[in-house]
């Protein structure tokens, strides 16, 4: 059993190559050859590297990667699966609406790491072996970050399974250890060898998917937070469910020492040269710049940016990120891809009209074939509705061409400057009682990139603190931590309640919300069909005037009338002070519909669709549900909040009980089921 376990947890190790390499295949570790894998430090090196694989496994990003008021699940709830329920915070031990993957392979990392640290303290004390040193306790604390952000109180393993006594009943079946505990070790642990890690200007890797000192500190900022911040606690011995309770540790002293750690860190790494964030370039905004050379694997370009990023490329150590949320493709050039995830209209509608990030993050277009799909077909950048504003970032004409469908050749942003920055800024907000100069200039720094400079900086502690959730909100959707930043900082019952109002709003056009037109004119246009083409957004145009709604919604039927119905387009368009070229055809849209209205589907028709007219590659089934309650006969649809309350916005949302999952507890595989030691989340009991 132990000798299973070992080779489980340090299989499939194998070395990270440059980035424009293929990854090499090693030969798995076993129990008889760890001493064959340290026997120097080139093959120490080998075997560090491999730790890196799999760190951040798919249920982070796709069923984590929503419930953030940014990002949501394109399915509903008659689709009844995980993905859609964990988004709206309806868990489910058995059936399992949990995650169930994330646990294990969390811990076969740690006991790799277990392993390098062990082997590799007995090699001696030179520059190098220093070094993966300090890369193996980095990447250690990084799992149990993933698992205390997660889980909570979750197990702590120190050292490697051989080095264990069998007979002790915690060797096989460990039980919940503090998180406060386990945090403070791996601190520790960082801060004692963070030093030794080579910085980003000296980077003999030559790419950032190893972590250097830089991206260090800014993990051991990131960790310094999540222990210093709120969490769901409950009684580990009565598992009483009302103890249960989002609060920050006891000790009042150390939190703050948490917070100056996270300040230092982060002052570390704006002292060390070369971090800086991209600006304006190439015909590009600074975000635009980011994110199109990120998809283009143009590493020298993002360096200054980037601090971290996971390597995804080739065919062996590859993912799907990039798989779930992206705008949607059917057939052509990018093959079929279909979208999972889009953007919250009310998130969409949130940013300022100045801010350069929206039409980065958020593309309110999807890739439909015009006719049949066939190879000569032509595809098209579609508009899209409020109910299916699509992510991004990772948008497929950015990309380099896939490995395969299920490989996506996309590396996975874990650390950014921005992010240190607006860290920052917290910390030192938390520190002084209210932000000092340094914590508004950081802000300010991230603002100023995005176009927003001049939006005001509160001055209280909690309205700064709200600001800066809100600029991670605008900057890091669809990175895969917003989710439970909003939970370290004890906002998530608060940001709830105001997104499940604010849809609401929405689609009734109340509040926030009057003067948010119902139609919008879209452009007709060409997609790229091109790796690396630069296409970011498709012109529109909202209709807010009642003689030019009325001519834009007097959509023909008849193949006769296209021409004149375009000219009498081509007026508004000149009137919005856009340029109208021969050639030119735009489409209406009701955006409170569904994509597939009848109206909708005859604006499309109208310039030229058939077969596709009323098709999109994304998740059933929002695209196909109106937005507004007056399109859905008076009342909300079901997807922004049921009548019986069995659907809706979080509908599974319980303060002080979901802010952490509960175990899986179905079948073998499953943390309840393999570890008779475990206790249960209370409120799954």
């Amino acid at each position: 059993m132990k000798k299973a376990f070992i080779i489980l947890s340090a299989a499939a190790l194998s070395v990270v190559g440059t980035s424009c390499e293929d990854w090499l295949d090693m030969p798995s570790y076993t129990t008889v050859d760890t001493e064959t894998a340290f026997k120097d430090e080139t093959s120490a090196e080998i075997y560090v590297r491999g730790c890196y694989r799999g760190l951040i496994h798919q249920e982070m990003y796709y069923q984590l990667g929503m419930g953030d008021t940014a990002m949501h699940s394109s399915e509903d709830g008659t689709t009844n699966n995980s993905k859609y329920n964990v988004c709206n915070y309806f868990y489910d031990t058995q059936s399992p609406y949990t995650v169930t993957t994330i646990f294990s392979e969390q811990y076969r990392i740690i006991e790799a790491t277990n392993i390098a640290i062990d082997k590799i303290s007995q090699m001696g004390g030179s520059a190098k072996c220093k070094a993966l040193l300090a890369e193996a306790y980095a990447i250690r604390a990084f799992c149990y970050l993933n698992l205390i952000r997660i889980y909570g109180d979750v197990p702590a393993v120190w050292q490697p399974l051989e080095t264990m006594d069998p007979n002790d009943d915690n060797t096989f079946y460990p039980r919940r250890s503090s998180r406060d505990a386990i945090y403070d070790r791996i601190i520790s642990d960082m801060q004692a060898t963070v030093e030794d890690l080579p910085t980003k200007a000296e980077n003999p890797y030559g790419t950032l998917e190893r972590l250097t000192r830089d991206a260090g500190y800014a993990l051991l900022a990131r960790i310094a937070l999540y222990a210093g911040g709120y969490s769901l606690r409950w009684n580990l011995e009565t598992l009483d469910p009302a103890s249960m309770k989002m609060e920050r540790r006891s000790d009042e002293g150390r939190v703050r020492e948490l917070y100056q750690i996270a300040s230092d860190a982060c002052e570390k790494v704006m002292g060390l040269p070369g971090n800086t964030l991209l600006q304006a370039q190439n015909g590009m905004t600074g975000f635009q710049f980011l994110w199109y050379n990120f998809c283009q694997r143009n590493f020298s370009a993002t360096m200054p940016e980037m601090l971290w990023e996971l390597s995804n490329y080739g065919a062996t150590t590859n993912s799907q990120f990039g798989g779930f949320a992206h705008t949607g493709t059917r057939g052509g050039l990018y093959g079929s891809l279909k979208a999972m995830q889009f953007m919250l209209p009310t998130y969409y509608l949130s940013f300022d009209a100045k801010d350069t990030r929206r039409d980065v993050t958020c593309a309110p277009y999807s890739i439909y074939f015009l006719n049949k799909g066939a190879a000569d077909d032509t595809w098209v950048d579609v508009g899209t509705t409020y109910s299916c504003i699509m992510h991004g970032k990772f948008r497929h004409n950015w990309r380099v061409q896939l490995n395969t469908t299920r490989k996506y050749n996309l590396n996975i942003p874990v650390l950014r400057y921005s992010d240190v920055l607006l860290m920052y800024a917290e910390a030192q907000n938390f520190l002084n009682g209210g932000p000092t100069q340094g914590a508004k200039d950081a802000l300010k720094e991230v603002r100023t990139r995005a176009g927003v400079a001049d939006l005001p900086i509160p001055t209280s502690q909690d309205d700064f603190e709200e600001a800066v959730l809100q600029e991670r909100k605008w900057e890091f959707a669809g990175e895969f931590m917003l989710r439970t930043d909003i939970i370290r900082m004890n906002r998530l019952a608060k940001e709830v309640a105001n997104t499940r109002q604010a849809m609401q709003d929405l689609s009734d056009r109340a509040g926030d919300y009057t003067e948010v037109a119902t139609y919008r004119l879209y452009k007709y246009q060409l997609d790229d069909q091109e790796w690396g083409g630069k296409t970011s957004k498709v012109d529109f145009i909202d209709l807010t005037d009642a003689q030019q709604i009325a001519t834009a919604t007097a959509v023909p039927t008849d193949a006769s009338e296209f021409a004149a119905y375009q000219t009498a387009l081509a007026e508004i368009v000149r009137a919005h002070g856009m340029t109208w070229k021969d050639g030119d055809k735009w489409y209406p849209v009701n955006m409170f519909e569904a994509y597939t209205s009848t109206f909708n589907g005859n604006a499309r028709k109208a310039v030229g669709f058939t077969g596709g007219f009323n098709q999109l590659q994304i998740g059933n089934i929002i695209y196909t549900k109106p937005t507004g309650s007056a399109e859905n006969g008076g009342k909300y649809p079901d997807w922004i909040r049921a009548a019986d309350g069995s659907d809706g916005i979080y509908y599974g949302f319980k303060e002080n009980c979901v802010e952490l999952l509960p175990f899986a507890a179905k079948a073998a595989g499953h943390p309840i089921i393999d570890n008779p030691n475990l206790t249960q989340h209370p409120g799954y009991k």
